[in-house]
């Protein structure tokens, strides 16, 4: 792979960390493109979403997608979380 990004999350709790993580793993196991690859992990507080690809185009869809699904979930999580 010659592109490569990394993107570190610090999160407001646990659950919220845990979650995400969780929720993002099928995406993470299955790439979005046979161009790239991505690993979405946890280090300590953070969540770490590391993405290498072939090309700069498909580094950056790539980056675009998993950045949506991200903020999606966290949307989800506070929706949730103010309404308990």
């Amino acid at each position: 792979m010659k592109a490569k990004a990394s993107v570190r999350l610090r999160l407001s709790s646990e659950k919220q960390l845990r979650t995400l993580i969780e929720a993002l793993a099928p995406e993470a196991n299955r790439p979005v493109k046979v161009r790239t690859k991505a690993v979405l992990e946890r280090d300590g507080d953070f969540a770490v979403l590391k993405v290498e690809a072939k090309d700069t185009v498909a580094l950056r869809a790539a980056l675009n997608a998993y950045l949506r699904w991200i903020g999606s979930t966290m949307k989800v999580l506070e929706a949730v979380e103010h309404a308990s």
